[in-house]
């Protein structure tokens, strides 16, 4: 992303590049290709394999914009899973360990780690798409 800087000066205009939530500001989740970044540390209880997760989240297809999905919706309600035992999404399942209560996260998921070749057509998530979530952990147990 760039932003020009107009300025009644005799310069020429700068451009200006500031980070976004790619591969600069992004981390590898070890051992997957899934990516992740932490936007609000959290200090509670953390998400372990096996433990009881409550989380909220909003999902969006990376190539289009589109939110497929969203806890915060009205008529939608916090997603508890099981973490780290393939209850969901690879991606999602070892993105999300580590994870603190109180903490917001931002996980990139390749389609391998996702829905994979044929999608999600239900949700309007194409095939071979590229998941972005936004996740907030509410409680662990």
């Amino acid at each position: 992303q760039e932003l020009r800087l107009n300025h009644p000066s005799p310069t020429p205009p700068r451009f200006v590049s500031f980070p976004s939530t790619t591969a600069e500001t992004m981390q590898a989740v070890p051992g997957y290709q899934t990516q992740m970044q932490i936007l609000r540390a959290g200090s509670g209880k953390e998400i372990t394999r096996g433990s009881n997760a409550t989380v909220h989240a909003t999902g969006v297809v990376k190539e289009t914009g589109k939110k497929f999905w969203s806890t915060k919706d009205p008529g939608q309600q916090p997603f508890s899973y099981q973490a780290g035992v393939g209850g969901v999404i690879t991606g999602w399942d070892q993105g999300c360990l580590g994870m603190k209560v109180g903490e917001e996260r931002m996980l990139e998921i390749p389609a391998n780690e996702g829905y994979g070749a044929g999608g999600f057509p239900a949700w309007g998530i194409p095939p071979g798409a590229t998941l972005q979530f936004t996740l907030e952990c509410l409680d662990v147990k």
